[in-house]
């Protein structure tokens, strides 16, 4: 108020004094001429005079948003479309530790070492097309700390559509990043130790599946000695028997090896994967299982199903829990009528392609109540079970950017769904 008295009196003595020079000036001989250009100077300070007031106006409401730009706990800074720093507040100064004075004029990108997750051009074109971009980066405080930091971009235009300035208004989430990747090594545990649990329910099947080759394997050789025992030995049977040893002994090496990786404890690794062949070794090892439980099986996989972006164990493990408590539900059913499915095919629904993978049983099924918590961890239909192996299907397929559902079949049993997006081809 006081800048605005004081422009008032600047501009009321201007007037003053132009009409005091007027009159000394011309005295009694007031030409039209001098008279005119005595106005027009009037006008010109009265107009310099408003256009000065709203001028402090704009400055002082500016400084009020700046003043309540400083008082969030965010750090928010303004750069022009060259990268340079015009404003810096007291959340940035806080967070990043460089005083504002040291901030302003310098480049965003280099005085914060920033790490982009994509390229800095792809970023740029999404903000000048559609006036926004958010995502996290990586940035170096004045200290060298690292900070991963959720980053919002508004992009300012002049009158023209011309970009102008950005503002950036950065959150710290470094702590709740770690205790994120903390979690995820956690639920990576707690699926190892459950990989393990179900191995150990699969003994019978195991000891069974191995060594059944094995004993094929010293059949075969025996038979082959005999051959080639014979006074003319029989060169052709001795190989056709190698041949079947070689067979069996491959077929031997193959479990082990699946169960070696089963056991194992490691980082998660998605590539392309044939979720016909995730299938097809589960069945290797529930072989045992199904004919010890008197269980008719139906096994149909769809043909030239493209791969999806995954994890073979991870999905193996996922498989044998959901066939495994098919096989638990219908130990209550009667020997006659016990059926499990495992379908798989490709779903193509408004465009979105996912391979599906179905379970079936012809069990009892569950309460329609129980539906909804299937999946919640430490819940389970089954007196003795811990409520995990759902509960870490559903977080490994969600992991893999998919959706694990549970319903009741309509002739009675479960039916449960997984479905995982496809690989993208090139060009589609």
């Amino acid at each position: 108020m006081a800048h605005r008295r004081g422009l008032l009196l600047v501009g009321g003595a201007c007037i003053c004094l132009t009409l005091l020079s007027f009159t000394i000036i011309h005295g009694q001989d007031y030409g039209l001429a001098a008279t005119m250009r005595s106005v027009v100077s009037i006008a010109a300070i009265t107009v310099t005079t408003l256009l000065s007031l709203r001028n402090q106006k704009a400055t002082r409401s500016l400084r009020e948003q700046a003043d309540l730009l400083d008082l969030t706990h965010d750090a928010i800074f303004v750069r022009d479309d060259a990268d340079t720093i015009t404003y810096w507040n007291h959340g940035a100064e806080k967070l990043y530790g460089w005083p504002r004075d040291e901030a302003v004029g310098r480049k965003a990108a280099a005085l914060l070492q920033t790490a982009f997750p994509s390229p800095v051009s792809e970023i740029k074109a999404k903000l000048h097309r559609t006036g926004r971009w958010e995502g996290e980066l990586v940035h170096t405080t004045g200290k060298g700390d690292r900070l991963v930091i959720m980053s919002r971009w508004s992009l300012q235009r002049d009158e023209r559509g011309r970009p102008l300035a950005t503002m950036e208004t950065n959150s710290d989430i470094t702590a709740h990043k770690r205790a994120e990747n903390a979690l995820h090594q956690a639920q990576a545990e707690l699926a190892h130790v459950t990989r393990i649990t179900t191995m150990g329910e699969l003994t019978a099947s195991i000891a069974h599946e191995v060594n059944q080759p094995l004993a094929a394997v010293i059949t075969n050789g025996e038979a082959c000695l005999r051959w080639l025992g014979r006074e003319v030995p029989d060169i052709e049977e001795a190989r056709a028997t190698v041949q079947q040893m070689i067979v069996n002994g491959r077929r031997a090496s193959d479990v082990v090896a699946r169960l070696r990786s089963l056991a194992r404890r490691s980082d998660p690794l998605h590539v392309a994967t044939d979720i016909n062949e995730v299938v097809d070794d589960v069945l290797l090892l529930l072989d045992r299982e199904l004919s010890s439980n008197r269980v008719s099986f139906d096994l149909s996989l769809g043909s030239m199903l493209p791969h999806i972006l995954g994890d073979r164990v991870q999905l193996q493990q996922v498989t044998i829990n959901l066939a495994l408590n098919a096989l638990q539900a219908m130990e209550a059913v009667p020997k006659g009528r016990r059926h499990l499915k495992i379908r798989t095919a490709l779903s193509d629904t408004e465009g979105d392609k996912a391979v599906i993978m179905e379970v079936r049983d012809s069990g009892p099924g569950v309460n329609p109540q129980s539906l909804p918590m299937l999946f919640d961890a430490f819940y389970s239909t089954k007196t003795d079970g811990m409520g995990m192996g759902l509960s870490i299907s559903r977080s490994i397929i969600e992991a893999h950017g998919g959706r694990i559902s549970a319903a009741l079949n309509d002739e009675g049993g479960m039916c449960f769904k997984v479905m995982l997006p496809v690989i993208e081809e090139a060009g589609s």
